[in-house]
């Protein structure tokens, strides 16, 4: 199993945004996130790559544990080493692209690679080429983010994710701030990684996509995970009313 999440809990303040969350993602599985805004859901994708700590549970990426509760119930992080290891099994697609404006589109995709991971910049820009080609934006390598439409703009971010190799992806709605026509665009690249068995992990209100593409299918509300399943039992034989009332809006 790539990643375990065990009993997380995540609060800000006096507010509780994730209560005893746990759920597991298998190599190769496509595992869709679903539910109302203000559920948790992002917030579990910001904890699992590490851009917010857990207030308890247990997170293990590939067998090993990279956070835990200790004996007075504090969470409490692996060393400095091995979280830079850590944070090298995934990658996180934003909502918003988050691509660097004064960087062209090569130099997006590169710089980390080059930094981080110390790919020589033949390498990296070799690789960079590929997952543009598989983007079908090879044309835009020497472009700025502002040269490119918002789907271009999220490919770009897909890609700059994968030159990082990570064992798991993940995406935070990515198609939440793209018209319909771009949206399919997007769509379209995540079925082919999915088709290629990445595993992925993906926070989103396209249903029908989420019925199509993934192996599992997890529905979040108020910070808990009211229902999980395959998609034909979440979505055809939905066990939850809460869950029922969430999904009745998409079906008008």
């Amino acid at each position: 199993m790539i990643l375990e999440m065990k009993n997380i809990e995540k609060g800000f303040g006096s507010l509780e945004v994730l209560k005893d969350i746990s759920f597991g993602v298998d190599s190769g599985e496509v595992v869709s996130i679903i539910g109302p805004s203000g559920s948790g859901k992002s917030t579990l994708l910001r904890c699992a790559t590490f851009l917010e700590t857990i207030d308890g549970g247990e997170i293990v990426y590939m067998g090993d544990r990279a956070a835990w509760t200790d004996e007075n119930g504090k969470a409490v992080y692996a060393g400095p080493q091995q979280m830079k290891k850590f944070r090298k099994y995934c990658g996180l697609v934003f909502q918003q692209f988050n691509l660097f404006p004064h960087y062209s589109i090569l130099k997006n995709i590169t710089d980390a690679p080059i930094h981080v991971l110390g790919m020589s910049r033949e390498s990296a820009e070799e690789e960079a080429m590929s997952l543009l080609r598989k983007m079908g934006i090879a044309d835009k390598a020497s472009a700025y983010p502002y040269q490119l439409s918002g789907g271009q703009q999220q490919r770009v971010a897909i890609a700059r994710a994968m030159a990082m190799k990570p064992e798991i992806l993940f995406f935070d709605e990515p198609t939440s701030a793209l018209d319909p026509e771009l949206t399919g665009e997007v769509l379209k690249v995540i079925r082919q990684l999915a088709e290629e068995k990445m595993t992925m992990v993906v926070v989103t209100h396209e249903m029908p996509f989420a019925k199509a593409v993934s192996n599992r299918v997890i529905f979040m509300d108020n910070g808990v995970i009211v229902e999980q399943g395959d998609p034909k039992s979440v979505f055809d034989d939905t066990q939850e009313e809460r869950t029922r009332q969430f999904l009745r809006v998409f079906e008008r």
